[in-house]
């Protein structure tokens, strides 16, 4: 994250300012871009989501949603992957999926960039869980790790291959190792 502004601003202002990309968020009255995702995070990104959406998408469990912007207590944050369950997800007057969200996601995913300060965003995800989360991944590509953070209980870091990667309840149907997950950088060769 590159901090880009040392003017503070509301949290009212910051919204009224236009979209960036990559995405800008506010943290403690600062605005804070992230990086531009690389190949490993983009991979497992678009996996995670592809995945989680598979298995909660047509039951109508919940939504798994790349870089939306969450707008709740004193911050204004775009996880990487927000996972909302079907209920808590916010309709417009149409009926359709709204467009803003102010509220934490059941289930924020961050995935670690090269140039991205673990502490800040481990930040992000404790902010979640302080308002609701039920659960917070920090997936690094690098060591090939995740950093769990179920609420209310203590962290764990899983690295074995074969550690099974816990999930909040309403998602007990998706079975995912350490292995899983991190098999899915490498490029099937037909």
């Amino acid at each position: 994250m590159v901090q880009i502004s040392d003017k503070a601003l509301t949290l009212a202002e910051f919204l009224r300012l236009p979209e960036t990309k990559p995405a800008t968020e506010y943290i403690q009255g600062q605005l804070v871009q992230k990086p531009i995702p690389q190949g490993k995070h983009s991979k497992l990104q678009g996996k995670l989501v592809t995945e989680i959406n598979s298995i909660a998408e047509s039951d109508q469990i919940a939504l798994a949603l790349p870089e939306l912007r969450c707008t709740f207590g004193d911050r204004s944050i775009v996880p990487d992957i927000a996972v909302f369950t079907w209920n808590r997800i916010p309709l417009d007057e149409e009926e359709d999926i709204a467009n803003t969200f102010n509220a934490a996601p059941d289930w924020t995913i961050e995935i670690l960039s090269p140039d991205q300060n673990q502490s800040k965003v481990t930040a992000n995800i404790l902010h979640c869980l302080k308002f609701g989360c039920q659960m917070g991944w920090l997936i690094d590509p690098k060591l090939k790790s995740v950093f769990a953070y179920p609420s209310g209980q203590q962290p764990d870091f899983l690295q074995e291959p074969e550690h099974l990667l816990p999930v909040p309840a309403f998602m007990s149907n998706l079975q995912l190792t350490v292995g899983d997950l991190f098999s899915w950088l490498k490029l099937a060769i037909s």
